[in-house]
């Protein structure tokens, strides 16, 4: 057992019982905030700002490509809106996704579309990361919930399944047995 995760083989987690979902970078260490969380935690902010500042530094680098080129104003008003509403969605949905799960699978031409508004609005994403991983790991409270329900589900089977099934007695099997005196 030394291979398990620690957050897996605590009294959280018991043999047969439901196991919590990994999240992204911190694996099952959000359940009991052990094994680095608050370390990941940092490192996840940090790393998502440093990489939303650079991905925009480098649109930055592109805009003034299209200054160099002097392709027009409206070119560059359309670029810079599109990059914003595109980031802007993009968090949004991000965001949304740390709250709760999508309620039916969309249809495949729209989550490819929806592909590229996120390539497209990467900042967005990066800056949800951030905002989120400031209070907790991105995703934990959904997690959290559903871990718990699950818990509570499995104690309400398990606690409905005590006894010795063999020493209760029958239902509607006595009817025409007489005990002998």
């Amino acid at each position: 057992m030394s291979g398990e995760n620690k957050a897996t083989s605590g009294p959280t987690a018991e043999p047969g019982g439901p196991r919590p979902e990994p999240i992204r970078f911190f694996g099952t260490t959000w359940v009991d905030h052990d094994g680095g969380y608050a370390l990941r935690r940092t490192g996840v902010a940090l790393g998502s700002l440093a990489a939303a500042a650079a991905g925009a530094f480098v649109l930055r680098l592109g805009y003034e490509g299209l200054a160099i080129a002097k392709v027009g104003g409206f070119v560059n008003a359309m670029v810079v809106v599109a990059f914003a509403v595109c980031s802007a969605l993009a968090f949004r949905r991000t965001w949304e996704g740390f709250v709760r799960r999508p309620e039916a699978p969309a249809d495949p031409a729209v989550e490819r579309s929806m592909h590229s508004l996120r390539m497209i609005g990467f900042i967005g994403i990066l800056l949800a990361y951030f905002a989120r991983s400031l209070t907790e790991a991105p995703g934990e409270k959904l997690h959290r919930t559903e871990y718990e329900q699950a818990l509570a589900r499995h104690e309400r089977r398990r606690s409905a399944r005590t006894g010795n099934p063999a020493a209760r007695p029958r239902r509607g099997t006595s009817k025409g047995r007489r005990k002998h005196p």
